[in-house]
């Protein structure tokens, strides 16, 4: 077998078995990543009970590396120009792979979130450089087919994410849902440097922003910290996130100068004077934040207050990606002929009769499989979201910008994605607070659902002690459920708001931009 450095000699493109093994190796490096971002979310609560912290401290798992991703992504084009998008991709997958390793081995959350942090931050290089590669190293006629196959690990991970961590977690040990990356990342690593050795693409001394760079890790990190911390330590009680809240207020502020008058801005805020991509992004921000927050609340709901097992609770999470995978090449091909406000609409409206639908159907009482329905319609929506949405923003939009448009609105929606979990979680645990005294003060009353049931409780003869702990487990299951009905109900009022902001963009649309 010839190397494929020298068949490069002959061809710009991979062909044969080399242009099958690129898309074998850069499909399987992609589908690692997205698998990170969701295999982590059924294991939350068992990953909380073996570092002694809380469930929804143990978030932190999930939001340390969208922050880090999303961060990522406005640095990947200067780097890759920098150091080239081979060594950079590899090295990349190098130090994911480690950082899982790590990520395994943490015995406490610090050490986890520190490993988190660095897995989310290459994962940013990770997905643009491998559609890169795969787009440049392709020919002509097999580009389609490879961005299908690329495009396929995105769509088959977030199914695949909860089925295998909630069987791992149950099964083995939450590590080695990390652990799976290693021989994984390894192959990768190999695969890459076999490939692409004598590939590398051209380096230039392009400039870097880092005051810009330095101010949006400073308030986009101080935003992230306030969130997550705010209602353990009282929020504005507390000097820390006094603190905190001066710090990113400041340095977002200025962050937009800066970047409003730098040469080469690390995120070009000169697109937001289009009116489809201020639309567009908005919508599409406010729609992922609240699809993000609501797929990391579910398994919290479901392990730790209705009894499902890791296992279960990824089955019933999991159903989401079979109508996504059904719809997806649907919508693709009928993109070029409809209205993409007309799918993006309905791609929100289903998000949000979803949540409207759940926050009707949980309860202390509900089954697996009712829970499972909103799931698999809401892939129906997933299929209609992202790409009509990618085609609003780019209406209007040079040539020239659209990579910076598609870092800039990449950047924003794992931000955004970050954030919303971080304030879904605090809202629901506040609620509870509200709904727990509210049912305390059933108690004593007849004729309450609570109230029967302590005095159902003392004819069996169990003493005061036993009622007590009894009711107390009822009321923090039932305060919990009602809250998160409540998460469920607001965020479906607010996708409504979203379906109406997405009319304010106007022809022409775009091609749209992949995502994930």
């Amino acid at each position: 077998m010839s190397s494929p450095a020298a068949a490069s000699e002959k061809s710009a493109h991979f062909t044969g078995s080399h242009w099958v093994l690129m898309l074998f190796v850069l499909s399987l490096t992609n589908f690692m990543e997205v698998l990170d971002i969701s295999i982590a979310n059924v294991s939350l609560n068992n990953i909380a009970g073996a570092l002694g912290v809380s469930p929804n401290e143990a978030t932190w798992v999930i939001t340390s590396y969208t922050v880090a991703n999303a961060v990522a992504v406005p640095v990947t084009a200067w780097l890759a120009a920098r150091f080239g998008q081979v060594r950079m991709f590899t090295l990349a997958i190098i130090i994911f792979t480690f950082a899982s390793w790590v990520c395994g081995m943490s015995f406490t959350l610090g050490m986890l979130i520190g490993a988190r942090i660095a897995q989310g931050a290459v994962a940013g290089f990770m997905i643009p450089l491998s559609q890169a590669l795969m787009i440049n190293n392709s020919p002509p006629k097999g580009r389609a087919m490879a961005l299908a196959v690329w495009g396929m690990t995105v769509t088959v991970g977030p199914i695949a994410g909860p089925l295998l961590g909630g069987w791992i977690t149950d099964n083995y040990h939450w590590s080695w849902i990390f652990f799976i990356n290693v021989p994984i990342g390894i192959l990768a690593a190999f695969g890459t440097f076999y490939l692409f050795r004598g590939r590398e693409t051209e380096i230039k001394q392009s400039p870097i922003d880092g005051i810009g760079l330095s101010l949006l890790v400073l308030w986009v990190g101080s935003l992230q910290i306030l969130l997550d911390k705010g209602n353990e330590l009282d929020w504005f009680g507390s000097p820390i996130i006094v603190t905190l809240a001066v710090v990113a207020v400041v340095c977002f502020s200025f962050f937009l100068a800066w970047e409003l008058t730098e040469e080469h801005p690390i995120v070009d805020l000169s697109l937001f004077k289009y009116r489809n991509f201020v639309v567009g992004v908005t919508a599409l921000c406010l729609g992922y934040g609240i699809f993000f927050s609501t797929v990391v609340l579910m398994p919290l709901v479901l392990q730790t207050q209705l009894g499902f097992t890791a296992t279960w609770s990824g089955r019933i999470t999991a159903p989401m990606g079979v109508l996504a995978i059904v719809f997806a090449p649907i919508v693709g091909r009928l993109m070029a002929r409809v209205d993409p406000r007309i799918f993006a609409t309905i791609g929100i409206g289903i998000f949000a009769l979803c949540n409207f639908w759940r926050s009707e159907i949980y309860t202390t009482g509900s089954d697996a499989y009712t829970l499972m329905w909103p799931q698999f319609v809401q892939g129906a929506g997933l299929a209609m979201f992202f790409g009509p949405l990618m085609s609003i923003n780019t209406g209007g939009i040079p040539a020239s910008k659209m990579a910076s448009a598609s870092s800039v609105q990449n950047f924003a929606r794992m931000m955004m994605g970050s954030f919303a979990t971080s304030i879904a979680v605090t809202y629901w645990d506040h609620r509870s607070d509200l709904h727990r005294s509210r049912l305390v003060e059933e108690l004593p009353q007849s004729g309450t659902r609570i109230g029967d049931a302590v005095n159902s409780l003392r004819d069996t003869g169990m003493d005061t002690n036993q009622i007590y702990g009894m009711v107390d487990r009822m009321l923090s299951a039932q305060s919990y459920i009602l809250a998160a009905n409540d998460v469920f109900l607001l965020t479906g009022i607010m996708l409504v708001g979203a379906m109406g902001i997405i009319w304010f963009s106007r022809p022409p649309f775009g091609a749209g931009m992949g995502g994930h």
